[in-house]
């Protein structure tokens, strides 16, 4: 129970006092006493003047011999100063900081409160909506990824579906990278058996009607110490009445690159037919082309070889022409490089509009980019820095798999392909073979592949007799007998021709 003023003692007053002056602390750092300027404080008025002691204090609470203010009936407010220093922080009443868990603790119990799903689990609920957003994204990707008609691995199948679905910047960016950092070693030699050994030549007796090119001449090699066997020619695949009608040759691509091998393989196309394929998604979907894959029934009698075609239609710069119809969206481009296909199976190669051109005995035009031989030289100006003209998808001077095909003097064709080759080195490989018009074809390790076919005599052709060009080839012989995505080339050996017969290696 609180004591009135006027009944309180001395010492109660002064304490009285001393709890006003801490009792209010204002901005100033101080504390705020409310006193009657001029005021003579009565006997137990309450009323304080001075700060009085409570040891010193009278009856009346006023010091002996303290002053009295007089009287002036406005109030006066007095500041005392606290005994804090300045600067320092006052915690008397501060309150303790939870520690961390009593916080989580308060977040969760703050969560289960909540009355919806979403507010009590906010980032399972975001995750199962993209989840249920994305489920036509998931459910594609997953069917390119079983889907093998699009590439023989999983990650070549999902390469695929990303470029098909606006990722072709990212697929870009991450070959450029990996390409990069995995270039192709300088120096040391070739891997064993990569070159086969050099094979003594048997001379051939022309059977009537069995017409044939003459025999290539060998490759100069690039490097200066060539190894025994580089850049001659050994008969692969079938022969027709005894004449090998395929040689194929190996040979480091250039001077630096020593542990590198390009095969070539060299097609008389007197004994042996080209036909082109369509893919059931290159060029394009839709139409019913005549020859699609997989290779079966009858072709597979008579094939020798396939091989790949060229890029992506979207990426090749060109179009595509078959069976009296134009790709839609592909028509062919003027001074394009372009493989054409004549009624009769005769291949040739050159720019379109120039070299080549439409007429009622054409039946297949594959484009793809610009020449890179002509004239029996590498194109003048050939950049392997110009990214746009010799690689949509993988800029020209990053050394990868690349493969290419040409067209000799004498209208034999001719394929290049291996790994670590830049676009220069492509064209040096192909002029040095005989080319004298070539073109770039499809690149990138799960793209470049050519196989030669050697069943016994009557058997048709099969994965088991089927022989790829190089050894590092990363696909199977048997890659054309399925469905595949993507357009190729075959060779067959012609039916006018004489039976054919194994061709004897070695």
């Amino acid at each position: 129970m609180a004591i009135p003023v006027d009944q309180a003692g001395p010492v109660e007053r002064a304490n009285a006092v001393q709890r006003v002056e801490r009792g209010s602390e204002s901005a100033l750092g101080g504390n705020i006493v409310f006193d009657q300027d001029g005021l003579t404080p009565a006997p137990g008025s309450g009323v304080v003047g001075e700060h009085v002691d409570p040891a010193a204090a009278t009856k009346d609470g006023i010091r002996a011999g303290g002053s009295v203010r007089p009287v002036t009936g406005i109030p006066l407010i007095v500041t005392t100063p606290t005994d804090r220093a300045a600067g320092a922080t006052r915690r008397d009443h501060a309150l303790l900081r939870p520690t961390r868990r009593e916080r989580r603790e308060r977040r969760r119990e703050k969560v289960r409160r909540r009355r919806t799903v979403f507010g009590r689990h906010p980032k399972s609920t975001v995750a199962l909506v993209v989840l249920l957003l994305l489920t036509p994204v998931w459910l594609s990707a997953g069917s390119a990824a079983t889907d093998q008609a699009m590439g023989n691995t999983v990650g070549a199948r999902l390469t695929e579906w990303v470029r098909d679905h606006g990722g072709g910047g990212l697929v870009t960016w991450a070959e450029n990278t990996w390409y990069t950092w995995n270039a192709p070693p300088k120096g040391g030699k070739p891997a064993a058996g990569a070159i086969p050994a050099p094979t003594q030549g048997t001379s051939t007796t022309v059977a009537a009607g069995s017409a044939h090119l003459p025999v290539p001449a060998a490759v100069t090699p690039f490097v200066s110490d060539p190894t025994p066997g580089e850049g001659q020619w050994h008969p692969i695949g079938r022969t027709v009445a005894g004449i090998p009608a395929m040689y194929a040759a190996y040979l480091r691509p250039n001077a630096v690159n020593t542990s590198l091998v390009t095969g070539v393989a060299w097609m008389d196309t007197k004994l042996l037919s080209t036909t082109l394929y369509a893919g059931s998604m290159i060029p394009s979907p839709g139409p019913a082309w005549t020859n699609s894959p997989p290779i079966a029934g009858s072709a597979l009698d008579t094939l020798d070889a396939a091989f790949n075609s060229g890029f992506r239609m979207q990426d090749s710069n060109g179009g595509f022409y078959l069976d009296g119809v134009t790709s839609a969206g592909y028509p062919l481009q003027a001074g394009s490089a372009s493989l054409v296909i004549h009624k009769d199976g005769t291949p040739d190669i050159g720019a379109w509009g120039t070299d080549v051109t439409m007429s009622p005995s054409v039946v297949a035009v594959r484009q793809n980019l610009d020449l890179i031989v002509d004239n029996g030289q590498p194109v003048p100006g050939l950049d392997a820095n110009d990214h746009s003209r010799w690689g949509a998808t993988l800029g020209g001077q990053v050394q990868v798999w690349r493969s290419g095909l040409g067209i000799t003097a004498d209208g034999a064709l001719v394929y290049a392909g291996g790994s670590g080759l830049s676009i220069v080195d492509l064209a040096d490989v192909l002029a040095r073979a005989g080319a004298v018009r070539a073109m770039e074809m499809d690149i990138n390790t799960s793209w470049v592949n050519f196989f030669s076919f050697d069943p016994p005599a009557g058997q048709p052709a099969s994965g088991a007799d089927g022989t790829k060009l190089t050894y590092d080839e990363v696909n199977s012989p048997s890659r054309y007998f399925s469905p595949s995505a993507r357009d190729f080339i075959t060779e067959s050996v012609r039916t006018t021709s004489a039976t054919t017969s194994r061709s004897k290696v070695g």
